[in-house]
């Protein structure tokens, strides 16, 4: 039997669809037991964007079967949708994820961006911000913007303002994105499917209105997938989420994943402190000496408090 090594691009929760290394796009499904190196249990065994071997089936048809995994160089996970207590692996092998987010129509939380930025950093992914529909802005919004930006950029992120429908706006953003693999996400509405789109000229991605009535979108991509880019790249287009609920985080080790706490966190006078009222934190001098934003580290609160909770 013919065996084959390729790249998976969709996820449909049985079947995949696998591209081989000649670009030939197979269906690919799983046959009992799957190799796979890594420890991880999650609800999907397979993610868009991992390498994996087929046997070939039906070579006229298309039809392979997994059979192994490469190791993944890394991965990305949020909570389950069908379990809140199990992980499901959104993609792997990223070079970058990317959130877009909007400030009004519909409004991006700061919180969702920074338990996605967090998902990043635990996964030592590199992060972006995209702030789109940029002109729909009133002044308040403006200073809502610019706020963003200096608090993100201080913090150490890359932050790219856009008019996705407007091509011009969007052309260092591309730049920066060609020949590396990265993740979108985003709540439903903010515009990723838009913005894919430009990106990709003739990919024709489904995008829908913001309901007037919620101010939210609707979910338009049910199953991750990825999408080449005509200079080189992929993007791995993800479901419009609602939260990126974060597993398997222990509070004591939140803190590092705030690049801005990480810089000066060694400075703390206890090993063990949760920068939240220690004496000598080097954390909250540095809020108080506002090098640390305000609103960075109240994230960091209410999340340290859900992660408490849980426990």
């Amino acid at each position: 039997m013919s065996e084959l090594k390729g790249l998976v691009y969709k996820s449909t929760g049985s079947w995949y669809i696998v591209k081989d290394e000649a670009g030939k796009l197979w269906n690919a499904r799983v046959k009992g037991k799957l190799k796979i190196d890594e420890d991880i249990s999650s609800t999907n065994p397979i993610a868009v964007g991992d390498v994996v071997v087929c046997n070939v089936e039906e070579k006229e048809e298309g039809i392979a079967t997994i059979k192994s995994i490469a190791p993944r160089n890394n991965y990305i996970v949020r909570v389950s949708p069908h379990n809140k207590n199990q992980k499901h692996i959104v993609a792997s092998n990223l070079d970058a994820a990317l959130v877009v987010a909007t400030i009004a129509e519909p409004r991006t939380s700061s919180g969702f961006i920074d338990r996605f930025l967090i998902t990043a950093e635990a996964y030592h992914i590199p992060a972006i911000i995209v702030i789109n529909k940029t002109d729909l802005l009133q002044s308040k919004h403006m200073e809502q913007l610019l706020h963003w930006q200096q608090v993100y950029t201080d913090a150490g992120y890359e932050v790219y303002p856009i008019i996705a429908l407007q091509p011009d706006t969007i052309t260092t953003l591309s730049d920066r994105l060609k020949g590396l693999t990265t993740l979108f996400s985003g709540h439903s509405g903010v515009g990723k499917s838009t913005l894919i789109n430009q990106l990709i000229p003739g990919v024709s991605l489904r995008t829908q209105e913001v309901s007037g009535w919620s101010g939210k979108g609707q979910h338009t991509t049910t199953f991750a997938e990825m999408f080449d880019m005509p200079d080189g790249g992929k993007i791995i287009d993800t479901p419009g989420v609602k939260e990126f609920g974060l597993i398997d985080f222990e509070k004591e080790e939140l803190a590092q994943y705030f690049p801005e706490m990480r810089r000066v966190m060694q400075q703390c006078r206890f090993n063990n402190c949760l920068h939240i009222n220690e004496p000598g934190c080097a954390v909250k001098q540095a809020v108080n000496d506002e090098s640390i934003s305000i609103d960075r580290y109240a994230s960091y609160m209410t999340i340290l408090d859900t992660i408490e909770k849980k426990w």
